[in-house]
Parts: structure tokens; sequence; C-alpha cells
């Protein structure tokens, strides 16, 4: 089976069990939480996990309580960005926004919900015997990664640094935080639920981290022409205009290459990763806004 179809029947195993946990209730905010988690999503952080699980011999089902938390998050995070206040954002995935469908007040409440329900899956997720501290450490990782050292530290530089200051090194780790730490934070799913030696467990952050960068400079190098023509209010950091687009293009290049080589470092047979960093090379434009929505 190609790793394409694999990743499909991984797909279809999150999206199932997303559906079981966001069909709790018929409430409005529910609805609100579903509208936003099945909006056309591809998954990524919940397909690295299950993939990096699988590379060392997690099971599926061992591992998809934290895939699945992993995916609230990241929703969670979507909804936030998008509101007045924050990014100010009328479209997500081609389609009105979660707070220009229910509101303001729902749509904040909805990524509210979509955060402590992750919570609720990652401490309920099951731990057979001797498996209690690598389940705590997993919980740990994610929480740091989610929190004000990692995503939400990473949006705020987003939105108190204007474009014409930014330097580069902190756009650097602004785009490490904003969305690289949730994707590494998926990556070592696999190995801290597993048996993995400390080499592996350095090579499989190198990946994480390098294709999380990687993530944003592909997401902004998609979003370029629209950011060029945004006027009128705060233009928002984006590393194809920083760089200009040709050298944005051979960093995502740089990254995706520096993820493979990490894995071959520690010679971890991952068709999975490998494709879909290499998927990340590819820059078809997008149908209406999906940033950072992957």
């Amino acid at each position: 089976m190609k790793s394409e179809e694999k990743l499909t029947l991984k797909k279809e195993a999150v999206d199932a069990e997303l559906e079981c946990l966001l069909s709790k209730g018929d409430s409005v905010l529910y609805g609100a939480m579903r509208y936003a988690v099945f909006s056309g999503g591809k998954r990524f952080r919940p397909l690295l996990a299950l993939s990096s699980a699988e590379c060392f011999g997690v099971s599926q089902a061992q591992a998809l309580p934290y895939a699945c938390a992993l995916e609230l998050i990241h929703n969670y995070s979507l909804i936030h960005d998008d509101l007045p206040l924050i990014d100010d954002d009328d479209l997500r995935r081609g389609r009105p926004s979660c707070h220009r469908t229910f509101g303001d007040d729902i749509a904040l409440l909805a990524g509210d919900g979509l955060l402590t329900l992750a919570f609720e899956v990652l401490a309920g997720a099951p731990c057979g015997a001797g498996l209690y501290k690598k389940k705590e450490r997993v919980i740990l990782e994610i929480s740091r990664c989610a929190g004000a050292e990692g995503m939400i530290g990473g949006q705020v530089l987003d939105i108190t640094l204007p474009a014409e200051k930014m330097k580069e090194e902190v756009l650097v780790e602004m785009m490490q935080r904003k969305t690289g730490a949730l994707i590494t934070a998926s990556v070592k799913v696999g190995p801290l639920l597993g048996d993995a030696s400390q080499v592996q467990l350095d090579a499989i952050t190198e990946y994480g981290e390098n294709t999380g960068i990687a993530f944003q400079f592909r997401d902004d190098i998609l979003d370029e022409s629209a950011l060029k023509e945004t006027s009128g209010r705060h233009k928002k950091p984006n590393s194809a205009l920083f760089f200009g687009p040709k050298e944005a293009r051979r960093r995502l290049k740089r990254h995706v290459h520096a993820a493979i080589t990490a894995l071959d470092s520690a010679s971890l047979e991952s068709d999975e990763l490998r494709f879909l960093a290499l998927r990340l090379l590819n820059s078809e434009k997008k149908s209406g806004k999906e940033k950072n929505s992957g």
C-alpha cells in the first residue's frame, strides 16, 4: 500500500474518533466546535503523530487519543486566530470563519471548548501497566508546545511585532513557536510512548522542527499575493515577503531536506513521515483561506 493510501486510512480513523468526541451534545456550542473541526482540514498534526507512533512500534489505538487532542488544540487556535481582535479573518478553509457563522461570543467559547476537551482526551488516554510515566511525558510535551513557551508565545509575537520592524532571528523564532512547536510535539508522540533511544528522540525532534518551519514557509509563500494587497491595518509578518519568494522557496526546500536527513541520521524508516515532509514542497495555489490550517 502506498504512503498516501496509508495516510488516508489514518485520516479516516482520526475523523471517526473526532466525530465521536464532538457528538456529545447538539447545542450551539457543539455545533460551532464541529463546524471548526470538520471544515476541510488535512489533519497534518495527527497524521504526523500516528506516523511517528508506527515508526516506534506504538499501536494506532494507543496513539489515537494524542493525535486527536493535537487536532483539537490546533483548531481551537484557528478559531481564536480568526477573531476580530486578532487576525479579523472572514474566511477559513474557503468558507466563513467560525465567528462569522456563530458570532464572536460563541466562537470564543467554542475555541475554549476544544482546548479543554483536548486535555480531557489526553487525561483519559488508555494507560497500561508501566506506561504512566510515558503518558505523563507526552502530555507535558503537548502542554508546553501549545502554551506560552510555544504556540501561544509565537502568536503573541505575530500580533505585536509590525512586519516593517521584524528582524530575521525574531521572525524565525515566531515561526518555530507559532507553527513549529505543535508540529514538533506531534512527531514526539511516537518516541515518547515507545522505546526510543536518545539519538532517535533527538532525530525525530530535528525532523519536527524543520518540518514545522517548512510548513510555515509554505503557508507564507501561498499567502504572499493576498498579503501584498492588504492595506489600512497592521500587516502581519510573512516570511515570503520578508525574504522574497525566491529565497523563501529556497529555505522551504532546505528545511524539508534537513527533516529527511534527520530521519536518515538515526536510521528511522517511515515512508509516511517522508511523504508528509516532501508534500510541503507542493506550493499549488489555495482556494480560499487555508493559512495554517492543515
